[in-house]
């Protein structure tokens, strides 16, 4: 595989959000399972020793599963939890304690407990270093669509706008596509959470870097090539000279 290819590659304009994904039926007999913990692991290596880190629901609640033992992460979750541990298994649940998903989670040695708006101060306040989301879209700018689909059943926004904007770093954390639907698009067009605030997007297939220069491809999964991410992939993008296998 070759992994200085062209600086920058451009797209077909019908690659967009309502494209279908050319390679689907290369996936390689990934289950939902492996994509999960694929992309829940690697957004695991994204945190410093001591940060703050706020999950959304679905997906990302996974990451705080694979951080490493020795490494102080505090988790928090915006229904008021700080310091989740990781998600509690059938066999040993407390019903008392869920994170804002309603799922059942363990809360760590010196964790405490607080209202929504103490939760939502801090998110606002910029007291968050990172936080990893789930996505309908992201395009090259950065931008996430996140809460609503036109025409379907709204659950509700949530506190994603409040986090994606307070958050030191913002994380999405998604299949690449869903359903054969391309994801990540030169620019969203459901109504977005929040307007060029992601800094990286994860997937089972590669790692994207946001910068002001728009998406950088820094790391692709082995298992998929160059090609396979340009056929999937709705937006523009440059391939970083230094891009690695991700692991």
């Amino acid at each position: 595989m070759e992994l200085t290819a062209q600086k920058s590659i451009e797209k077909n304009e019908t690659n967009s959000c309502l494209a279908t994904n050319p390679i689907s039926h290369k996936q390689k007999e990934l289950t939902k399972e492996e994509i999960r913990e694929i992309i829940a692991k690697r957004a695991a290596k994204e945190f410093k020793e001591g940060d703050v880190v706020t999950l959304g629901i679905g997906l990302p609640t996974a990451v705080a599963n694979y951080v490493p033992e020795n490494m102080h992460v505090i988790f928090q979750s915006e229904n008021g939890l700080l310091g989740v541990g990781k998600d509690q298994s059938k066999d040993n649940i407390d019903k008392r304690i869920i994170n804002a998903g309603g799922g059942y989670v363990e809360a760590k040695y010196g964790a405490c407990f607080y209202d929504s708006q103490m939760a939502f101060t801090m998110m606002r306040g910029g007291h968050i270093d990172a936080t990893v989301l789930g996505a309908l879209q992201v395009d090259e700018d950065g931008s996430l669509a996140s809460w609503m689909i036109p025409g379907k059943m709204v659950p509700g926004m949530g506190g994603s706008m409040d986090l994606v904007v307070g958050a030191k770093k913002v994380i999405v954390a998604m299949e690449h596509t869903s359903k054969g639907q391309i994801k990540i698009v030169k620019k969203c067009n459901l109504p977005l959470t929040a307007y060029k605030e992601v800094d990286m997007i994860i997937t089972e297939r590669c790692v994207f870097e946001v910068s002001n220069d728009g998406l950088i491809l820094k790391e692709i999964n082995p298992m998929f090539t160059i090609d396979d991410i340009k056929a999937s992939t709705g937006a523009d993008f440059k391939i970083s000279e230094n891009l690695k296998q991700m692991c």
